[in-house]
């Protein structure tokens, strides 16, 4: 695992600073603070840094940036190559080389050398991000794993074409002038994290999941094409379904998902596993136990709020597995403590309010292991969101009402404030079923009524997802780009509207949000994270398993679940889902008042002139009286003005 930079100039005659592709990479040296290394052409204006965290071979022989055995190609390689083992001996077979150690860029190495960039890519199994130079063409070629795990930032600034892991990075670029991109900004309001391709600042962009970029001249536009594509894999799944029983599915993806760990437990240094005691985390790590001679290190962090708290879940399925395991109470005070750190740990505004407990558990494993595995994915793979059933019965019902008639019931069902529909069922919420005891039931009749008027199930998905609902009317002067959920790319044709919302959340919400989150939080305390369910070749199968199996007995992540029931009761894990997150709303209400109050004020935010301050202190002014659970809107707001503050720190640029 590491972190990687560089720079190709436009004029290659004015050569290259080492200097600064050295600085760029001291900026991310969390990333990897083992070793580093530099490499430049003077001749060719290229220069390649990397930072090392050291997980396979830990020898000098890893060291990068790496040359090939030819000395055509000189790689920054961040990640992990899982099959790299298979693919040496596939090359052993095809060809003498001498390796010089047993790293797995060594082999990624070869394996472009024999097969060409594209072909050794499509064979791998990894997560990565990565930048190649071919020496004899004078081509730059990235690349990012096929589903995000690992991050990278591309971009123009001045006459220099830049990359990295990170976009603090670009700090040490003399000519980086940063600017916000109000339109990624809108973004950002109405989803909590900044969707690929975009990123927070003009002219700097992420590589999107799967894909190859090659410049092929340091003037010319880089040429972006998957060597992965998500949207042919769900249609192959679609076209070739998996026809076998649901138990024989079962079967299946148990012995895919051995596979995949059998690649990611390999390391050279300590490896253990965060457990939620959830399905998705317990199953990683129960089938890790049954593959591993010694007790799996396992990690929870626990709070002393009931309604947040699942350590004592966790407990008892890793009592029941015998793992090593480690858990840590903490308090308010020991949570709250995070948020200052939030916008660097984040290069770009993030206010996924969960970055905050997972940064204490990476922290917490940090102190035993370098490497952690996780559950992460099992809800996009295999339909555990609450939302995917909801959304579809709900867009099933709305279709059979006329638009028009939509309309107007929306608009009288929104004349009542909140408060008044609360007043109102309030005596009769302990008479109702548990499933219909809503908290706030006047903000959940006003959203409801907002999906009264959309009209096709993805607008409906997008607004469940949303948080701001317009907002062009919170960031002056934006509008808002294209997004998977809007036509940035077409959708596969799939067979009904749940099928489709887990295609664009692993297209979008996983690797924008939730891998992002895991990503930024791990590295700041130099952790590496996998994700099993991850592997190609899992995500593939799951793709072709029909919603029939996948919720099967009226349940969610049948398939998963059914493994996890060979190694641990039932009775252990059948439990209402709970989130992986902390009381932010009752905290802006007392402890952090004063920190928001500052950053939301209306002379503040006038005086920036680029949020509103109308909307937000409306917003705030609803949240501190009670009448309405403003915490999400609020704190995409929040990140933003501490991420700015930072960066006017970091910055002079910025600060101007």
């Amino acid at each position: 695992m590491c972190g990687i930079a560089g720079i190709l100039e436009t004029n290659a005659s004015s050569g290259i600073d080492r200097e600064t592709v050295r600085r760029m990479t001291d900026f991310i040296m969390h990333r990897g603070p083992d070793d580093g290394g530099e490499w430049t052409d003077p001749e060719a204006g290229i220069g390649l840094a990397q930072r090392r965290l050291a997980i396979i071979d830990l020898s000098p022989a890893g060291h990068q940036p790496m040359i090939s055995h030819s000395g055509r190609y000189v790689i920054v390689f961040n990640g992990e190559m899982y099959n790299f083992r298979e693919l040496r001996q596939r090359l052993d077979s095809e060809t003498n080389i001498e390796w010089r150690g047993h790293s797995d860029t060594e082999v990624l190495l070869a394996a472009i050398e024999r097969w060409g960039v594209k072909a050794a890519l499509q064979a791998s199994v990894g997560m990565f991000a990565l930048a190649l130079w071919d020496r004899k063409e004078r081509r730059l070629f990235l690349a990012r794993d096929r589903v995000g795990e690992k991050p990278l930032y591309y971009g123009r600034i001045g006459r220099r074409f830049a990359f990295a892991s990170e976009l603090k990075a670009f700090r040490a670029l003399p000519s980086w002038k940063p600017e916000i991109d109000r339109g990624a900004l809108a973004l950002l309001m109405r989803h909590n994290y900044v969707p690929a391709p975009y990123s927070i600042y003009k002219g700097v962009q992420k590589l999107l999941p799967g894909c190859l970029l090659t410049l092929s001249s340091p003037a010319s536009e880089p040429q972006v094409e998957p060597y992965w594509s998500a949207r042919e894999a769900a249609e192959q799944g679609r076209d070739r379904p998996f026809e076998g029983s649901p138990q024989e599915a079962v079967t299946e993806l148990e012995a895919l998902l051995r596979q995949s760990l059998n690649g990611q437990m390999m390391a050279d240094v300590p490896l253990g596993a965060f457990l939620s005691g959830g399905v998705d985390s317990s199953t990683v790590v129960a089938l890790m136990q049954s593959m591993s001679s010694q007790p799996v290190r396992t990690f929870t962090i626990g709070f002393q709020q009931t309604s947040y708290n699942e350590a004592d879940h966790a407990k008892q399925v890793a009592q029941h597995l015998g793992t090593d395991h480690t858990e840590l109470y903490v308090s308010e005070k020991e949570t709250m403590d995070v948020i200052p750190n939030l916008p660097e740990i984040y290069c770009e505004p993030f206010a996924d309010s969960s970055q905050i407990p997972t940064y204490l558990v990476s922290r917490l494993a940090r102190q035993r292991v370098t490497v952690s595995l996780s559950g992460d994915a099992g809800d996009e793979l295999f339909s555990g969101y609450t939302r995917y059933s909801v959304t579809d019965a709900f867009w099933n019902r709305l279709s059979r009402i006329p638009g028009p008639l939509r309309s107007a019931i929306a608009g009288l069902a929104t004349l009542p404030a909140p408060a008044f529909y609360d007043r109102l069922v309030g005596p009769l919420m302990p008479l109702m079923p548990e499933q219909f005891r809503f908290n706030r039931f006047g903000d959940k009749v006003h959203k409801g009524a907002e999906l009264l008027s959309l009209r096709t199930p993805n607008d409906v998905y997008r607004r469940l997802c949303s948080h701001w609902a317009d907002p062009s009317q919170i960031v002056v002067g934006s509008e808002e780009p294209a997004t998977m959920l809007t036509g940035l790319e077409g959708l596969p044709s799939l067979q009904g509207n749940v099928e489709r919302m887990m295609y664009l959340d692993l297209k979008s919400y996983l690797p924008d949000d939730i891998l992002v989150k895991v990503d930024r939080a791990a590295m700041a305390v130099s952790l590496e994270t996998r994700v099993p369910l991850l592997d190609h070749r899992l995500v593939e199968f799951a793709f072709s398993l029909p919603l029939s199996v996948l919720r099967a007995e009226g349940t969610t992540k049948w398939p998963l679940r059914q493994i996890l029931y060979k190694y641990v009761p039932k009775a252990l894990i059948e439990r209402p889902k709970m989130g992986f997150g902390v009381p932010i709303g009752d905290w802006l209400r007392g402890a952090l008042r004063d920190w928001a109050e500052d950053l939301l004020s209306e002379r503040r935010l006038q005086a920036d002139g680029i949020l509103r301050p109308e909307p937000i202190r409306h917003a705030w002014s609803e949240h501190l009286s009670g009448r309405r659970d403003n915490q999400y809107l609020l704190w995409d707001v929040l990140m933003f003005q501490a991420w700015r503050d930072k960066q006017r720190e970091c910055w002079p640029a910025m600060a101007a």
